[in-house]
């Protein structure tokens, strides 16, 4: 079972960027996907998930109107884009998947993670 993110980078404020998330050993539209980003040593933000078959999406306010969450059944991945992006993303961003009833912003809750991927925003 494993997650792995890619797609991070340097980018401008006001730029964009595409993460993916890929997963091997299970079929990920079986499972809640989130996407955190680290804001401290022991501290994650959840900035999107998406439930299992694709049911519901969530959004942290602070990304709502600015991110999409998606799905790409072919390649077993669940995709961030992310528009407008602001200093304050810059963080190192990993997905994070479980079997859940629904979307949760509780880190704790995710059994499964991948290293994360780093994003950096200038201003």
């Amino acid at each position: 079972v494993q997650l792995v993110e890619s797609g991070g980078g340097l980018v401008q404020a006001g730029g964009s960027l595409r993460l993916s998330c890929v997963a091997s050993g299970f079929l990920l539209d079986d499972f809640v996907t989130g996407w955190f980003r680290q804001v401290s040593e022991k501290e994650y933000e959840m900035v999107s998930c998406i439930g299992s078959k694709y049911d519901s999406i969530d959004y942290a306010d602070s990304v709502a109107g600015r991110f999409t969450i998606s799905s790409d059944n072919a390649k077993n991945a669940v995709i961030l884009q992310m528009n407008n992006l602001k200093p304050e993303d810059t963080a190192v961003y990993r997905c994070a998947a479980n079997v859940l009833r629904r979307c949760s912003n509780d880190h704790r809750l995710y059994d499964y993670w991948g290293q994360g991927t780093q994003v950096t925003v200038s201003s």
